[in-house]
């Protein structure tokens, strides 16, 4: 298996658990809602939602990176050459990475250092399985952006209607 064909199946499962989650946590909200309502609150259910939601946002963040549906502003980008473009758009890519690879070294440190204490309301779970969310969506992302990179790079300089 090529990376690039793990990172495509990387990029299924991850749109199947970022829905799971997402899922999952309207489902404990509204279990929580009814219990309360019931008079048998679930209190762990808001906190077990908060959980899911950390994780389904970072891995619905390189869901959205995989398809270009980040916001951008192009207007000044598309007034420049295709060379000028080229070599700003690797520019980018590069602080991107950087940034991702702070990110996650970061995070991990984190994640390590708060591994003893409890996430809010759930007293056996670690804060840092709610904490390894940064590290790990910013990991996928790097790798995203380490393809959108390759990816630039192959392709060279291109007319403004072709560029990603």
């Amino acid at each position: 298996m090529t990376m690039r064909s793990f990172h495509h199946h990387l990029g299924r499962a991850e749109a199947v658990i970022a829905g799971s989650f997402l899922v999952l946590m309207v489902v404990l909200i509204f279990a929580g809602g009814v219990g309360r309502l019931m008079g048998y609150p679930l209190n762990w259910s808001g906190d077990a939602a908060t959980a899911l939601f950390a994780w389904a946002c970072f891995l619905s963040a390189d869901i959205a990176w995989r398809h270009n549906a980040f916001m951008s502003v192009d207007l000044l980008i598309d007034r420049l050459t295709p060379s000028a473009r080229h070599a700003l758009v690797i520019a980018n890519h590069l602080i991107v990475l950087a940034f991702l690879a702070f990110i996650v070294v970061a995070g991990l440190w984190l994640a390590w250092i708060s591994r003893a204490r409890t996430f809010q309301g759930l007293p056996n779970v670690s804060y840092s399985i709610v904490t390894l969310s940064l590290p790990i969506g910013c990991a996928l992302m790097f790798l995203t952006s380490a393809f959108k990179l390759l990816d630039h790079l192959k392709a060279g300089p291109r007319p403004a209607t072709e560029e990603e």
